[in-house]
């Protein structure tokens, strides 16, 4: 499992060791907290399982011999850059040291048929840090995601030698810990009924799981050179690309425009589905104009201004469907081949200019 720091992830580890615990004895190996502060954090959480048993070390020897010793249903590892092997000459978190620890904690633990979960660090850009070799030598990588200032996380597989890795889980740091989402569109659309222009909603799917995410955008007079183009949430190139097939494509005159977007509650999204909520989103703030707050739009924007399909259309207007949305904007190729029918008005558009005629814009 890999994480930024203070994102929950000792957390939802410690929720884990609580479950297992409850048919066998856990071992919560830590070479950065101490046993205080994960009894501190266990006290919050109200966990008090006598089955899981803390060790304090970093020596991998020590380690391995309590692992054989005590045989647990469940070990933990908190975080391999700390464990060091005194045969290993360089200092622990490098490249060797890893592969050194990884390597004895896995036969040890292979060999006695016991699960194991090692946390590693990540960069800012949420990368594994340094060389990849932890991912490449473990069975299965899970990256748990997510701002710090913001409630909630997304669990997501990116390995999996046992199975697929399309699957996502969503939690919500709450006082009793990482609580799951069960219907994680429901949180990510403002309760705000007031018509608001720049505002939209868009259909995204993580993993397979389609999610109903609320963008925002505000545009407004540059007195600067270069105009701003900030994006939280949005991958900076998406916006200028979009920007510029809104200049190209449909006429809009935004070359002195600041252009700030924000996916509300902290989301990350780089799926192409979004790409002509995000190009609405900017116009309707551009041309002060609202999009109705029952519609959803969903569909990826080409370089000549056309409306590209999506792949699991069904998945996703079920979704619309089930929240409440009263109409649909989707690409006319994904209209042509729907298998289902719907309560939705769907409308399709074939390119920029058609979608924003549609919103009115």
């Amino acid at each position: 499992m890999e994480e930024n720091h203070g994102i929950g992830k000792s957390t939802l580890i410690l929720q884990i060791c609580d479950k297992i615990a409850d048919d066998g004895k856990v071992l919560y190996v830590s070479g950065e907290e101490s046993a205080e502060q994960v009894k501190l954090r266990a006290d919050r959480l109200n966990i008090k399982n006598d089955n899981i048993m803390f060790l304090g070390e970093t020596d991998i020897d020590a380690i391995e011999a309590e692992i054989i010793s005590m045989n647990p249903k469940l070990v933990v590892i908190d975080s391999i850059q700390t464990m060091f092997s005194s045969e290993i000459t360089s200092a622990a978190g490098t490249v060797s040291q890893v592969r050194e620890i990884t390597s004895r904690i896995m036969k040890c633990c292979k060999q006695n048929r016991i699960t194991t979960i090692i946390i590693g660090h990540v960069t800012k850009d949420g990368n594994i840090a340094g060389p990849r070799v932890l991912e490449h030598m473990v069975d299965t990588v899970l990256y748990l995601e997510g701002e710090r200032y913001f409630a909630y996380r997304i669990l997501r597989g990116v390995k999996n030698r046992f199975g697929s890795t399309n699957e996502v889980g969503m939690f919500e740091m709450q006082n009793e810990g990482m609580c799951e989402v069960t219907n994680p569109s429901k949180v990510l659309i403002s309760e705000e009924q007031e018509r608001v222009p720049g505002s939209a909603i868009v259909c995204s799917l993580e993993g397979t799981r389609p999610l109903l995410v609320e963008l925002q955008a505000l545009t407004t007079q540059s007195f600067y050179g270069i105009p701003k183009r900030t994006g939280n949430g949005i991958d900076f190139n998406k916006i200028a690309l979009l920007v510029a097939v809104l200049e190209k494509r449909a006429g809009l005159s935004l070359g002195n425009q600041d252009i700030y977007l924000n996916v509300v509650s902290g989301m990350k999204i780089t799926e192409p589905s979004v790409d002509l909520g995000i190009a609405l989103v900017i116009a309707s703030s551009y041309k002060n104009t609202y999009i109705p707050k029952d519609m959803a739009i969903i569909g990826e924007v080409g370089l000549t201004g056309e409306i590209r399909s999506v792949n699991m259309i069904d998945k996703r207007l079920k979704e619309a469907e089930r929240l409440g949305i009263k109409k649909c904007i989707i690409p006319e190729n994904n209209k042509k081949i729907l298998k289902n029918t719907y309560k939705l008005d769907i409308i399709g558009v074939r390119n920029i200019n058609e979608a924003l005629k549609a919103v009115g814009i």
